[in-house]
């Protein structure tokens, strides 16, 4: 991401060595459901998602 000429966009768990290893970069942080078969039975949790980008 660093000697990209393009943008680039990365999205993974929000970690704390996720913030650590993308130190530097621009970065928003957003809830998702992960698990489309809980979303209908009512158990999905909302974990938090990590949006990196240049």
């Amino acid at each position: 991401m660093r000697r990209s000429r393009g943008k680039v966009m990365v999205s993974t768990n929000d970690h704390p060595g996720s913030l650590r290893l993308f130190d530097g970069f621009r970065f928003e942080t957003m809830g998702i459901c992960y698990c489309y078969s809980n979303q209908r039975q009512g158990k999905a949790e909302v974990r938090g998602e990590l949006v990196i980008m240049n």
